[in-house]
């Protein structure tokens, strides 16, 4: 008797139940989905056009004006990624646009990290880089987004640290500008424009993160509006079914963002005066 007890207890050591096994716990983890929406902005071109003509514009420009975003995020790091749209009228993605558009983006604040995977002209980048210093003024102002009580914080950032991977013609004129200056000897330091930005977290999600370059507050940041600008959390979901793996991009020439800044600005500079070869 005492040989088959012994027997017994050996084998309930060695294979345990399933309900004596405490479960797992799960990693934090959140979903948060955005949606922003900018202004179009024609101009003195505007005055010229009837209604009809600006509607027809606006459909053409949809997809960048309006946009959907999902970031996911844990305790101490975030992916935020665009949702590609097909173009309304054509069926097609903006080519044109996806080169000066935010990549991937993996921000890590606990080690002070940005990876971001840029797609220029078929050629794929890594740009690695310290996250953008943000200097937030804590207001006691509070408004209801959803679920949550949101606080209000203020900065102002330089324009161009929060569109650094897009592009306008206008900075070539501005580089062109500064280039003849120093050529004449007037060079200046030149005047850094600057957003402002209003942004309303909740210390509900007692995470520090954001949408795009936005973080460092003691709350999930739910809404930003910056210049024309407004980015708005339409849905968060905690410790989703599906556990996503945050993890920084990989692929891609390793650059800095001043370096990849550099890159497009030559790149559109010859195309440019490539253009005005052909036309002379």
């Amino acid at each position: 008797m005492k040989v088959f007890l012994l027997s017994v207890i050996t084998l309930f050591f060695a294979f345990p139940s399933a309900e004596l096994i405490p479960p797992q716990p799960q990693e934090f983890q959140g979903k948060a989905y955005y949606y922003s929406k900018t202004p179009m902005d024609l101009g003195t071109w505007g005055a010229r056009m009837n209604e009809g003509q600006k509607k027809e514009i606006y459909a053409r420009l949809k997809n960048r004006l309006e946009k959907t975003y999902v970031l996911d995020f844990n305790k101490t790091a975030s992916i935020f990624n665009e949702e590609t749209k097909m173009d309304a009228m054509s069926g097609a993605t903006d080519s044109w646009g996806a080169n000066f558009t935010r990549g991937e983006q993996y921000k890590n604040i606990k080690e002070n990290k940005l990876v971001q995977s840029q797609e220029f002209y078929g050629k794929r980048f890594l740009v690695k880089d310290d996250l953008l210093p943000i200097e937030w003024k804590m207001g006691s102002e509070t408004k209801q987004i959803g679920n949550y009580m949101c606080f209000k914080a203020t900065a102002s950032i330089p324009t161009g640290n929060l569109t650094w991977y897009d592009f306008s013609w206008g900075d070539l004129r501005e580089i062109d500008q500064a280039e003849e200056d120093s050529a004449d000897g007037e060079a200046a330091a030149p005047e850094v424009p600057m957003t402002d930005v209003v942004a309303w977290y909740t210390l509900q999600i007692p995470v520090s993160h954001g949408p795009a370059e936005y973080y460092g507050l003691p709350g999930l940041i739910l809404e930003v509006n910056a210049g024309t600008t407004t980015m708005l959390c339409s849905k968060v979901v905690m410790n989703p079914g599906e556990v996503v793996e945050i993890e920084a991009p990989d692929k891609g020439k390793e650059i800095t963002i001043d370096e990849y800044q550099s890159t497009v600005q030559m790149k559109m500079k010859e195309m440019r005066d490539n253009r005005g070869r052909r036309r002379s």
